[in-house]
C-alpha cells in the first residue's frame, strides 16, 4: 500500500493562530475625530479569517523595498493611538490631593496669562525637573494629540495610492482598524495590482477556491492572492495522507502505466494492457475506458477534447474524450508507434520504422511522410510550424511538415537521443552519451553542450530560459540554456536513490519521481530539498513511480511495480483542499 510522507505535518487548517508580533500595530481612530465604525462579527468581517489563511512564510513576490517605502508614509497611521480625549485627561488631572488642587489651579491660571515664549521657557524648566517616570507619563498624554488618521482624511484615490505600497500581509492587518480602512484595504483594483506584481493569472487561479471568503463583498483578486499563498503553503507543509487531499485511482490491474496526460479536470492514462482510461481529477472516478488497440499503448496526447494514442499494434487512434468513441484509426507505420505530438488538428507520430507521419485528425488522413532517420524515432516535438525529431541514429532533425523536407540535421550526439524539447526558438536534446545539447532552430547550429550528468537523460522540461533535466544517474539539474550553465544540482542526502523517471516544475517548485518509489519536492529558486510527497511502501524493492504530471494545485502520479509488490494505480494529491 502506498504511503504519503507525513513527517512534516503542518497543515494550517488545523492551526488557527498566527504570530504578527513583528508587524507594526495598527492605529485606532484619533480621539476627537470622526471615527470609523469598529468591525464586529455580525458585520460580515472576514479579515481575521483572511489573516489565518496567511500562515507560513509570505511568498517572495513583493520586494522588500515596496514595504519599506510604505513605512515612511504610513507611520502615523500605523502606530498606537490612545482613545483618551481632552475631557478624560482633565478628569485625571482633577484626581489630585485637595491640598494641591488650589496651588495647581493658581499655577495654571498664571501659566495661561503668559505669552507663548514664556510658556515655552516654563515648560522647558518643568521638563528638566521631571524624572523618567513622569516624562513617560507626559509622553503618553501628549503623543495622541499629534497623531491623525490621515488615511481616512485623504481623498480615496490618494489613500489607495498610499496603501498600494503596503505588503498584502500589512493590508490584512490594517483592514482590522475600522470600517473605513477595511473598505480601502479591500479595494478590488488594489488587490488586482498585487496579483499582477506576483504574476498571478486569473486564468489559473480564477476558479480555484472561488468565493472562499465569508466577506459580504467578494473580492476576486484578493481571493486569488490568498488562494495562491494557501496552495503554496500546502505544497510545502500540508499532510496529503488522507482524504480528501489524496485520491487513489485503480483500473489498469497490474500493468505498467506507459503514458500520462493531465488537462483541466481530466486525466488520461495509457497502459501496456492495450487500454487508455479517462479519469475525473475532482472525484477520482473513471469516466471512460478507451478500448480498441490490440497492443500495448506507448504514447498519447490530450488537448482537452481529443485523445490521440500510439501503440505496439503499429496504429494510432483518435478518440472523442467526451464520449470515448474512436473517431479514426490511423494506419501506415510498419512498427511500434513510439511517440506522438499534437498541435490543433495536426498530429505527428514517430515510429520504430524510422519514419514520422503527419496526420489530419479531422479527416483521419496522412498528409506527409517524413523520411531520413536511419533508426527508430524515439521522440518528437511539433509547434505548428516545425517538426523536431530525435532518433536512435544519434541525430536530431528539423522538418517542414507541409513540404515534407528536412531543414536541418543536428549532428553532435555520440549515442541514442532519448528526450527532446522545442519552444519555437531552441531545440534541447538529451542523449545516452550523457550530454544535453541546445540548438538554434533557425540555423541548426549547436549553441551549448550541457555537461554534468553521468548517464541517460530521461526527462526534461523547458520554460523560457530555464531547463530542468532528470537523469538515470539519480540527479536532477536546473540549467540556464541562454548562458549554458548549471544553476542547481538537486542532490545531497535526500536525493533519489535510483533513476529519475519523470519531472515537472512550476515557478516555485520542482517535482521529481524515480524508480526508487518516491516523489520529491524541491525549491526551484534555491535547489534545496523540501520534502517527500510520496514514498511507496515497496520503494527500493520494486515499487516505481513511472510518471508525474502537475498543475498549480494538483499532482498526479502513476505508480506500480514490475514484480507485483506495489499495486498499479494513479495517486491524485490535491493541495487546494482545506
Amino acid at each position: 500500500m502506498a504511503g504519503v510522507d507525513s513527517s512534516r505535518r503542518g497543515d494550517w487548517a488545523s492551526n488557527s493562530s498566527f504570530n504578527f508580533d513583528d508587524q507594526s500595530p495598527v492605529a485606532s481612530p484619533v480621539a476627537g475625530q470622526k471615527r470609523g465604525t469598529p468591525l464586529t462579527m455580525d458585520g460580515g468581517d472576514s479579515t481575521d479569517a483572511d489573516i489565518k489563511r496567511f500562515k507560513g512564510p509570505l511568498p517572495p513576490c513583493l520586494s522588500e523595498t515596496a514595504s519599506s517605502a510604505a513605512a515612511s508614509c504610513t507611520t502615523a497611521a500605523l502606530s498606537p493611538i490612545s482613545t483618551c480625549s481632552t475631557s478624560t485627561c482633565e478628569e485625571e488631572i482633577e484626581e489630585v490631593s485637595p491640598f494641591l488642587s488650589p496651588a495647581i489651579d493658581d499655577w495654571l491660571s498664571t501659566f495661561s496669562g503668559w505669552p507663548g515664549e514664556h510658556r515655552n521657557q516654563a515648560l522647558q524648566k518643568l521638563i528638566k525637573i521631571c524624572d523618567s517616570t513622569q516624562l513617560k507619563n507626559l509622553m503618553e498624554k501628549i503623543q495622541p494629540q499629534f497623531q491623525r488618521d490621515f488615511i481616512s482624511l485623504l481623498p480615496r484615490e490618494l489613500s489607495l495610492h498610499v496603501l498600494s505600497y503596503m505588503s498584502p500581509r500589512d493590508l490584512l492587518i490594517a483592514a482590522q482598524t475600522c470600517r473605513m480602512w477595511r473598505t480601502l484595504c479591500d479595494d478590488i483594483l488594489l488587490w488586482k495590482e498585487k496579483c499582477q506584481q506576483c504574476n498571478i493569472s486569473e486564468a489559473v487561479y480564477g476558479n480555484v477556491g472561488k468565493k472562499r471568503t465569508c466577506s459580504l463583498v467578494y473580492n476576486p483578486w484578493k481571493d486569488m492572492y490568498l488562494t495562491k499563498h494557501w496552495i503554496e503553503y500546502n505544497w510545502r507543509h500540508a499532510s496529503v495522507q488522507e482524504h480528501p487531499r489524496l485520491k487513489i485511482l485503480k483500473g489498469h490491474d497490474d500493468h505498467v502505466v506507459t503514458c500520462l496526460q493531465f488537462s483541466g479536470n481530466r486525466i488520461v492514462s495509457g497502459s501496456d494492457d492495450t487500454t487508455l482510461k479517462i479519469w475525473s481529477a475532482v472525484n477520482g472516478r473513471c469516466l471512460k475506458t478507451l478500448q480498441g488497440h490490440t497492443g500495448g499503448v506507448w504514447c498519447s496526447e490530450f488537448n482537452g477534447h481529443v485523445v490521440v494514442s500510439g501503440s505496439t499494434d503499429r496504429s494510432l487512434r483518435v478518440w472523442n474524450a467526451d464520449t470515448g468513441e474512436c473517431k479514426y484509426i490511423l494506419q501506415g507505420h510498419t512498427s511500434t508507434v513510439r511517440c506522438v505530438a499534437m498541435h490543433n488538428t495536426t498530429v505527428v507520430s514517430g515510429s520504430r520504422d524510422a519514419t514520422l507521419r503527419v496526420w489530419d485528425v479531422d479527416s483521419g488522413q496522412c498528409t506527409t511522410v517524413l523520411q531520413g532517420h536511419l533508426a527508430a524515432v524515439r521522440c518528437v516535438q511539433f509547434d505548428g510550424q516545425y517538426v523536431v525529431s530525435g532518433a536512435y541514429d544519434f541525430l536530431v532533425k528539423i522538418w517542414d511538415p507541409t513540404e515534407g523536407t528536412c531543414l536541418h540535421t543536428l549532428q553532435g550526439h555520440t549515442n541514442r537521443v532519448y528526450s527532446l524539447l522545442f519552444d519555437g526558438t531552441h531545440v534541447v536534446s538529451g542523449s545516452l552519451d550523457t550530454s544535453i545539447r541546445v540548438w538554434d532552430v533557425k540555423t541548426g547550429q549547436s549553441i551549448h553542450t550541457l555537461v554534468g550528468h553521468q548517464s541517460l537523460t530521461s526527462a526534461m522540461e523547458l520554460k523560457g530560459n530555464i531547463l530542468v533535466s532528470g537523469n538515470a544517474d539519480s540527479t536532477v539539474k536546473v540549467w540556464d540554456v541562454a548562458r549554458g550553465y548549471c544553476l542547481h544540482t538537486l542532490h545531497g542526502p535526500h536525493k533519489h536513490e535510483s533513476a529519475v523517471t519523470s519531472l515537472q516544475f512550476t515557478e516555485n517548485f520542482v517535482v521529481t519521481s524515480s524508480d526508487d518509489g518516491s516523489v520529491k519536492l524541491w525549491d526551484m529558486k534555491t535547489g534545496e530539498f523540501i520534502r517527500n510527497l510520496v514514498c511507496l511502501d515497496g520503494g527500493g524493492n520494486g515499487g516505481v513511480v513511472w510518471r508525474v504530471k502537475c498543475n498549480e494545485h494538483k499532482l498526479v502520479c502513476a505508480v506500480g511495480s514490475r514484480n507485483g509488490i506495489e499495486d498499479t494505480k494513479l495517486m491524485v494529491l490535491d493541495f487546494e483542499c482545506i
